[in-house]
């Protein structure tokens, strides 16, 4: 519909499908996702070996099952951003149909692992957590609804999506999962606000938001005991925030060395959701602030290039995605530093976990498919004509 109303520029017949992906991909986010998982794997090499050892497994067990998750990944990342925005969306609502069925049935199916969350099926060689895979084709569903919404006579997309975010949600909370569950809120808030909500409902939904973890702090032991033990003003040393605290500490400018950490010893999510703790202590803070920039330069490229878009369905799913990645970042950081409540999220691509690293390769996939170069002018030209 777009190429109809505004017209398209001269393409490539005939060219090659991955020439023509090469040409118009974005290859800095590209280059900048590859970094990140090698980062990840780097880190693996020394988090992961103690917790073998305490398991009986191998030493590189973890890192070895990392690096095969990673390679289903950049597969998937890849094969994702080859697609069209249209083959994208398409696919995104037939896994958001199995995901959130997936999700409908984990209190019946599920497994906690012994930590107090059912966020899991147990597969026996393997887990499979369905809310990493449901917050992508959520973001790809909700925008297509959010933008069908802005057509003549459409929908009312904007009512639908929200029902449908306040639904995952509820189920989300009911796992306990409220990490997933604000991700998932966070980047429908930033899709709608793009797409033209007012400021007053934004308010009022934030409002609401307060309200409700009130009530989670009131109804949820899980949830109480995470946020008391932030508020605290003392850290017990021997929690996993105390740990990761001290290893941070320790690890100074440039770090202990390499393999010379002791966090690793002691926590027992060092692969996982206090990765960064082991890359702070080993690395100091020179690989830390590396990391920090590589999330930034994905998520800012990304935006940057959405601009241009002229798609509402193409820019509402980018941001949404980008938004999702860099607050995903930013609160694992965030919890490791205790500059937020503690909520057992993975650092995408650096943390173990096959449905983390595959999840995040299929969403940067679509991400990446999303900001390609496609043949249609810049946004401002359409502006530019308008004004005429």
């Amino acid at each position: 519909m777009t190429e109809m109303v505004y017209g398209t520029l001269p393409v490539r017949d005939g060219e090659p499908i991955l020439p023509k992906w090469w040409r118009t991909i974005d290859r800095w986010s590209l280059t900048t996702v590859l970094i990140l998982f090698g980062i990840g794997l780097l880190l693996g090499l020394a988090a992961s070996p103690p917790l073998a050892e305490r398991n009986n497994y191998p030493p590189f067990y973890y890192v070895s099952r990392q690096a095969f998750f990673g390679v289903l990944a950049m597969g998937a990342m890849i094969v994702t951003s080859i697609m069209s925005p249209q083959m994208v969306r398409r696919l995104a609502v037939l896994g958001f149909l199995v995901a959130f069925a997936s999700l409908a049935m984990l209190p019946v199916f599920g497994t906690d692992f012994g930590k107090g969350a059912t966020r899991w099926f147990s597969l026996g060689f393997a887990s499979v957590q369905p809310s990493e895979f449901l917050k992508p084709v959520f973001v790809a569903v909700a925008a297509w609804l959010l933008s069908a919404a802005q057509d003549l006579n459409g929908p009312p997309g904007r009512l639908w999506s929200f029902l449908l975010m306040i639904i995952i949600v509820f189920f989300l909370a009911m796992q306990p999962d409220f990490g997933q569950a604000s991700l998932v809120l966070f980047s429908w808030g930033v899709m709608y606000f793009v797409a033209g909500a007012p400021l007053k409902l934004l308010v009022s939904m934030a409002g609401g938001v307060v309200a409700l973890g009130v009530m989670a702090y009131n109804t949820s032991e899980h949830f109480a005991r995470r946020i008391d033990g932030f508020l605290t003003s003392e850290v017990d040393p021997t929690t996993q925030i105390g740990y990761a605290t001290n290893a941070i500490r320790e690890g100074g400018l440039f770090g202990v060395g390499v393999g010379q950490g002791e966090v690793k010893m002691s926590l027992p999510d060092a692969h996982t959701d206090f990765i960064i703790a082991v890359a702070a202590e080993e690395y100091g803070l020179a690989l830390v602030m590396v990391i920090i920039l590589l999330y930034t330069s994905l998520v800012l490229r990304s935006l940057l290039r959405l601009t241009k878009e002229r798609d509402p369905f193409i820019r509402l799913a980018g941001t949404g995605l980008a938004a999702s990645i860099g607050v995903q970042a930013m609160i694992n950081l965030g919890v490791a530093v205790r500059l937020l409540p503690a909520k057992g999220m993975t650092l995408p691509f650096i943390s173990y976990g096959g449905s983390s690293v595959i999840a995040s390769g299929i969403a940067v996939g679509m991400l990446l498919a999303f900001t390609r170069k496609r043949p249609q002018g810049e946004i401002g030209e359409l502006l530019a004509g308008r004004g005429r």
